[in-house]
């Protein structure tokens, strides 16, 4: 079945200068695999398309159950540089929570 990210995990992101750092924590060591399978750095690149604007890099943080990615030139130039709502990527973070992805349904909550 297809979910929203936020079924079965959580995020927390800020801003790194002019890229932001989104991690995404699942609730289960078996969400963890499907996470690392589905939420590649090419799909959270697409999932922000018009937001990134650079790369997409991924670290794996698997004694947190944890997906650290930090999204480069998504800022427009950061906090101080930018005229964006959000320069600083607070809510990048919610943004990939609602990127959906196919979860078996006994993994679905």
């Amino acid at each position: 079945m297809r979910v929203k990210l936020a079924r079965i995990a959580h995020a927390r992101s800020g801003d790194k200068g002019d890229g932001s750092n989104v991690g995404l924590v699942a609730a289960s060591p078996e969400i963890y695999e499907l996470l690392c399978r589905e939420v590649t750095p090419e799909r959270v690149r697409a999932h922000f398309a018009g937001v990134c604007r650079g790369e997409v890099e991924r670290f794996e943080v698997p004694n947190l159950l944890a997906l650290n990615f930090l999204l480069h030139d998504s800022l427009g130039g950061g906090g101080t540089a930018s005229l964006l709502t959000d320069a600083q990527g607070k809510t990048h973070g919610q943004g990939l929570l609602e990127m959906e992805i196919d979860v078996p349904e006994g993994l679905a909550g």
